[in-house]
């Protein structure tokens, strides 16, 4: 994979790795490490029962042989969608030890966003979740691909440990996050073990857990935040038990939290909420939380407020990115930086800068654009060399996009975004893409594709459109042409508009503020 990322320079890597952030092995060697110390203590729990640290590493070593038997290779890309149960943790430890390097793509990907993967990639393997809807993806989208399987299948597969290279080291590739996305579909964003290990690492110290730690991954697994903010391999990486929940729901979780004794777990803000009704409206709330990791979007005020006397834990707001650098507020913070703040970088090794429309520093308490670099925020997006100048400083800063300012206790309070970007209860919906697609239909002529504020989700996306003329095309059209497109469902929009023009800018743009006020009145 060398010249496909952007590396670390060689003076920044080679302090890490002096000073011991960076150690210079991968998640393979790690486990190994985790079964001889823990053994049969329960690594992951899903419906069919607890799996042992020890079965976790033999498991996941003869599934990497079955793989290697099945035709895959160091170095190949797998494009994985998996649902949240073992078998996708056992999956994603058998491609670290095999050195093959997973996509992390999520549930709701479907054929626009799968194609991409696997041509951008050039991936040997696309394993996904059996559903009828997945083998058509796969019917239509992987006819090139060496190796097209289920999850569960390639979780089943078994073959001779003795004939496997050995595990990669710390500076290979360990797996490619997917970015929010302000243009197009996703970015891949190439995640090295030693980076993604300190991630893990620093992210388990900061938020307080060890092999005691019981954690439910409500969310999508294969977001980086139940991955690795400490997630399931920041709790794997302490000895703690990872409880896999099928789906987010109050009723599946609140009962897998009391069974299971889960003491920690993370949602997005809109499941947040309906979390605090459901406990509210039942009278019941989970006995043995403790931590209630918010993050993907920012949490209200009101709202974390309510967390402690409705749910009975602690409220800890988490703000990152997929690129790196996470925040988390600390669990001894005052309870006002807690509901007010999204925290400060986890690494005394992060660097940030909060700068103006020129890359000046802006003072504190004023808002700027965040950029940041650091161990284990990458340098660039894999295969991305047209886009890395614009997405990096030419000295090494990821430009998130985010517009934040930072309190006079060193916590950053995020208040907006310069992407065009809409944030859906989590889910980020690159506004550019959605547009694209919509004045490919017949019927239209321009569009639009903006946020509108909404109580659960934070935003919802309005589509504003201009027919074509003498066409008189519906919003129910609208949404089911770009589902038949194959886009995501959270991508659809959720309200349509027709409007006789877009109003611009004084350069030709549209003019998406003055917009929002339009439909507002």
């Amino acid at each position: 994979m060398t010249g496909e990322f952007t590396p670390w320079p060689e003076a920044d890597a080679r302090r890490y790795r002096e000073s011991g952030i960076w150690r210079g092995i991968g998640f393979a060697t790690v486990l190994s490490e985790l079964a001889r110390r823990y053994g049969e203590h329960t690594a992951v729990v899903d419906a069919r029962g607890p799996v042992g640290y020890a079965a976790l590493a033999r498991r996941s070593e003869r599934v990497a042989a079955g793989l290697a038997a099945r035709g895959l290779r160091p170095g190949d890309i797998a494009v994985v969608q998996a649902r949240n149960d073992a078998d996708y943790v056992v999956l994603l430890f058998a491609a670290f030890r095999l050195g093959v390097i997973p996509v992390c793509a999520l549930p709701a990907h479907r054929e626009r966003e799968i194609g991409y993967f696997l041509d951008h990639t050039g991936a040997a393997a696309y394993l996904h979740p059996g559903e009828d809807d997945h083998r058509r993806i796969a019917a239509s989208t992987a006819r090139e691909v060496r190796l097209v399987t289920t999850v569960a299948e390639a979780a089943a597969s078994s073959g001779p440990v003795d004939a496997l290279p050995p595990p990669p080291g710390g500076g290979d590739l360990a797996l490619l996050q997917l970015s929010g996305g302000s243009t197009g579909v996703p970015k891949l964003i190439p995640r090295t073990h030693d980076d993604y290990l300190y991630s893990v690492r620093v992210a388990a110290e900061v938020c307080e857990i060890d092999d005691r730690t019981v954690y439910l991954c409500a969310l999508p697994a294969a977001h980086n935040f139940p991955l690795s903010s400490p997630g399931i391999l920041g709790v794997l990486s302490v000895g703690g038990t990872v409880v896999m929940a099928p789906d987010p729901s109050p009723d599946t979780c609140f009962d897998l939290m009391d069974d299971a004794g889960v003491t920690m777990t993370a949602v997005v803000p809109a499941l947040a909420q309906a979390w605090l009704t459901a406990a509210r409206t039942r009278g019941r709330r989970p006995g043995s939380l403790r931590v209630l990791q918010v993050g993907g979007a920012r949490l209200d005020a009101a709202h974390a407020a309510q967390v402690a006397p409705v749910l009975g834990c602690r409220v800890q707001q988490v703000f990152g990115m997929a690129e790196g650098l996470v925040c988390y507020t600390r669990l001894d913070a005052p309870d006002a930086v807690a509901h007010h703040t999204q925290g400060r970088p986890a690494s005394p090794y992060d660097e940030i800068r909060i700068v103006d429309d020129r890359d000046r520093d802006v003072p504190d308490g004023h808002s700027g654009h965040l950029l940041a670099r650091g161990p284990y925020t990458v340098r660039g997006y894999f295969r991305a060399a047209a886009h890395n100048p614009v997405a990096f400083t030419p000295d090494g800063y990821y430009r998130t996009g985010d517009l934040v300012r930072r309190t006079e206790t060193g916590d950053l309070v995020v208040t907006g975004r310069a992407k065009d970007q809409i944030n859906r209860g989590g889910e980020k919906i690159a506004a550019p893409e959605v547009e694209e697609l919509l004045r490919g239909h017949p019927d239209i002529h321009d569009a639009a594709v903006i946020a509108v504020p909404d109580p659960v989700l934070g935003e919802r996306s309005c589509a504003v459109c201009v027919a074509a003329p003498d066409r008189d095309p519906t919003g129910k059209q609208i949404r089911r042409h770009l589902r038949e497109l194959g886009v995501a469902a959270y991508k659809i929009p959720d309200l349509v508009r027709f409007v006789p023009h877009l109003p611009r800018t004084a350069v030709g743009k549209i003019d998406k503020k003055r917009l929002k006020e339009d439909l507002s009145r």
